[in-house]
């Protein structure tokens, strides 16, 4: 089959909304919230020790590895394709988990905006419509569909600067509801561990947008540009955003599905055309939620399908579209996944904020574990490929370049950990064991990749009698 000629369709601009959209997450707002003052210290503290890392180390594979698959590739290069395919089928599971989570966020802030009688079984439905939506989104080409995370990266700006802008007059006039001191901020490691994870979660996708580097027009230079520049907005947005909320709601009243549009309510709806203010800015949150998902499916969807192209993963997943390159089989597989735990999930919990932190605690195991190969992909390049040109290396000399790679891994460890076990409540079994059947799913599936890729190859003989003929 005649290969599809790619368009160069992302720049530099694009690179940089497609990561915000990717990373600035409302729905981790919220969940960080939640936490209490100490919040704040974590963003700033794992914004300086985690986030600033990653994103060099992103920055710099990107522009050493412009590959297509991204995340998939760079595992697959330094320890080959059986630990990539799995890197790859853990990536694309936990969107297939994830957005499910994102969609009924989407569904408890509609039912707040226009349909305050709206049931669980009816956010569901409205969950399940989304998904395939997504799937749409996910198979025109990224010319087309680069503008849902574009559009949705704009709109959670603004969203963060109207909460953050709105929390100050609020706080001048009414007080702050929680006290924002040093010493309010300082942790006590034994209350605050079991919350790492959600900001470590809050943190993650720069590596995103290099699973589109082939329709990128410059990753070299593009990519540690974008992936900078994006950076400091994120932590920023993140940092004030969740000082915002913490300054008029009370830690103990913030709900992790609908405190969003309790909070815009409180800072505006008594301004004149306040409700009109809360509602269009919820109307461009259930947009940011979408677009959440579409953006995550993008990545995901790619190095799946680049994962199959390679042999690593059933062939179901490399099937693509013939006039736009564009991966269907991945992005279908992923939309009947996210469909089936939709319905699952449905019949086993009893509110959406349940159903929204069941599904989120669940993917958050098994979303952090790609990125610890990436950053053992990266040192081992660095090793063994060190003469590579690098148009961006991460400063600082060898060793302490590994010794910052280590720390990270260990955060990483440490937060999968804390998503398994709460400090006080103990294990938490159903992620354990949900956990355990996912990884176990994607050795079968890499296992029937195996068994196809046997079953399709032609014997020697019969190939060079072919060729003869």
């Amino acid at each position: 089959m005649t290969e599809v000629a790619v368009k160069k369709n992302l720049g530099k601009r694009d690179m940089i909304l497609f990561t915000v959209s990717a990373i600035l997450l409302v729905d981790t707002l919220a969940a960080t919230a939640a936490i209490g003052t100490s919040s704040i210290f974590w963003w700033l503290f794992l914004g300086l020790f985690f986030f600033v890392p990653f994103a060099l180390v992103s920055a710099e594979l990107g522009c050493a590895y412009p590959e297509k698959g991204g995340i998939y590739a760079w595992v697959r290069d330094a320890f080959g394709g059986r630990w990539a395919s799995r890197i790859s089928w853990s990536y694309w599971v936990n969107v297939a988990i994830w957005m499910p989570a994102i969609f009924i966020l989407f569904a408890g802030v509609a039912k707040q905006l226009f349909w305050p009688d709206m049931g669980v079984a009816g956010q569901i439905g409205l969950g399940i419509a989304l998904t395939w939506v997504a799937v749409i989104a996910n198979v025109v080409t990224l010319n087309v569909g680069k503008w849902v995370p574009n559009i949705g990266a704009i709109f959670k700006i603004v969203i963060f600067l109207a909460i953050i802008i709105g929390a100050v007059f609020y706080a001048g006039e009414n007080g702050l509801a929680n006290s924002i001191t040093f010493e309010s901020i300082k942790p006590n490691l034994s209350d605050s561990l079991q919350y790492i994870p959600a900001i470590i979660y809050g943190m993650l996708g720069f590596e995103l947008i290099s699973s589109s580097s082939e329709e990128m027009r410059n990753p070299q230079r593009d990519v540690p540009r974008s992936i900078l520049v994006s950076g400091a907005i994120i932590l920023a947005l993140y940092t004030l955003g969740t000082t915002a909320i913490l300054a008029a709601i009370p830690a103990g009243e913030i709900d992790l599905v609908e405190g969003l549009v309790d909070t815009l309510r409180l800072f505006f709806a008594q301004l004149p055309f306040g409700n009109a203010l809360v509602m269009a800015l919820g109307i461009a949150a259930l947009y940011t939620f979408f677009s959440n998902g579409v953006t995550w499916a993008i990545g995901g969807n790619r190095a799946a399908a680049e994962a199959a192209e390679e042999g690593e993963l059933p062939k179901a997943f490399a099937i693509k579209s013939r006039s736009r390159n564009t991966p269907v089989g991945a992005a279908v597989l992923m939309g009947a996944m996210s469909t089936l735990i939709l319905v699952l999930y449905g019949f086993l919990v009893n509110s959406n904020e349940d159903l929204f932190w069941s599904l989120f605690a669940f993917s958050g195991v098994i979303f952090l574990l790609p990125y610890v190969g990436m950053f053992l992909a990266f040192l081992k390049m660095r090793r063994v490929d060190g003469a590579r040109a690098r148009p961006f290396r991460v400063p600082g000399g060898e060793s302490f370049v590994r010794v910052l790679t280590y720390f990270c891994v260990a955060i990483l460890a440490g937060s999968i950990f804390l998503f398994i076990y709460t400090p006080g409540e103990g294990v938490q079994w159903p992620v354990l064991i949900g956990s355990i059947v996912t990884l176990l799913l994607g050795e079968l599936a890499i296992l029937w990749a195996e068994k196809q890729n046997c079953e399709g190859k032609v014997p020697e003989e019969t190939s060079g009698a072919l060729a003869a003929q």
